[in-house]
């Protein structure tokens, strides 16, 4: 695992997209997505370069359960928004939350990701240590499942909707395992809110308490931390 200190989001997702743009150079093809405010900077880079995704496929980690690809909360409307109305990919892939048999969505899901095994996989952290929507104590050895989302995830996606009770309280989430597939990984992380988080990652057990604690198994993940996040350290 390599860290990587900044001063600040600005300084970590400049870091950060000169790594995409490195990888995709060097012919990585499938990009695993992000959402929240972590990825908002480096998407911000990607849509002022000059980089083209047009041969590239992109997997995003989740989507809530319930909200259509037309919701103005949807994770579908995020990546338009912020991504893929200036940086169209060739093929974008986000889980349907409004399908009918979630189940079945799941299985979907994880067919699309052994067909289309991803190169880099970009993630963020939760407060409680979560990767995607895996929540504490979610077992290791899953790929696409349905979550029901903790307290604290809920209250902390909060600051997007209008109120408490907007907020979906279930999600369908890329697994552990299928993270742990991507052939490289680069989670970001900013804020004092995200320390003891990074902390328990990086130098604590791995545990299913803290489910991002599992990446200290994968051979190529790149941690960009700004001095807050990074503070525990």
């Amino acid at each position: 695992m390599k860290i990587i200190k900044v001063k600040d989001k600005y300084e970590g997702s400049k870091k950060a997209f000169k790594l995409i743009k490195e990888a995709h150079l060097n012919g990585s093809k499938v990009f695993g997505l992000a959402t929240g405010s972590t990825p908002l900077e480096l998407y911000k880079e990607l849509c002022e370069s000059s980089i083209n995704f047009l041969d590239s496929i992109s997997i995003n980690l989740d989507e809530y359960v319930g909200l259509s690809k037309g919701d103005k909360q949807s994770y579908w409307t995020f990546m338009y928004q912020h991504l893929f109305i200036i940086k169209p990919f060739k093929k974008s892939y986000i889980p349907n939350g409004k399908a009918v048999d979630l189940a079945a969505e799941a299985k979907r899901y994880d067919g699309v990701i052994k067909d289309n095994p991803i190169d880099l996989q970009i993630l963020g952290i939760g407060n409680n240590g979560h990767i995607g929507f895996n929540e504490p104590k979610t077992s290791f050895a899953l790929t696409t499942h349905i979550v029901q989302l903790t307290n604290s995830t809920i209250e902390a996606n909060q600051r997007f909707f209008a109120k408490k009770e907007d907020v979906p309280t279930k999600a369908i989430s890329m697994g552990i395992k299928s993270i742990m597939n991507a052939k490289k990984i680069l989670l970001l992380a900013w804020g004092e809110i995200k320390a003891k988080a990074i902390e328990s990652m990086i130098k604590g057990p791995v545990v299913k308490d803290i489910p991002s604690s599992i990446l200290q198994k994968h051979q190529d993940v790149v941690v960009i931390l700004d001095e807050a996040a990074g503070s525990k350290l």
